[in-house]
């Protein structure tokens, strides 16, 4: 399965973003894993097909009803099989 890294930046801490990146992936049948980033950022590693990782993607420019993005970085990486999304602390 093809694989992304995905940073958010912006207003994304706080807001239960992490909780909805956890429900949206499930939803799309995206398997990885997401975390908040101690500079404030949320990380996300995400494998699917291609066309559930353009709409989550598109997801993620917009996130739960309070964040605020600011800026969306995806960067293709080596293909990872994960069993599930899990929220990562």
């Amino acid at each position: 399965m093809p694989s992304k890294h995905i940073l958010i930046k912006g207003k994304v801490q706080g807001v239960f973003y992490r909780a909805t990146a956890k429900k949206e992936a499930d939803k799309m049948g995206i398997t990885g894993w997401v975390r908040n980033t101690s500079e404030g950022n949320v990380e996300i590693m995400a494998s699917g097909n291609e066309a559930q990782l353009e709409l989550f993607k598109e997801w993620c420019k917009k996130g739960p009803q309070r964040a605020i993005v600011g800026e969306l970085l995806v960067t293709d990486t080596e293909e990872i099989s994960f069993q599930q999304f899990e929220i990562r602390r």
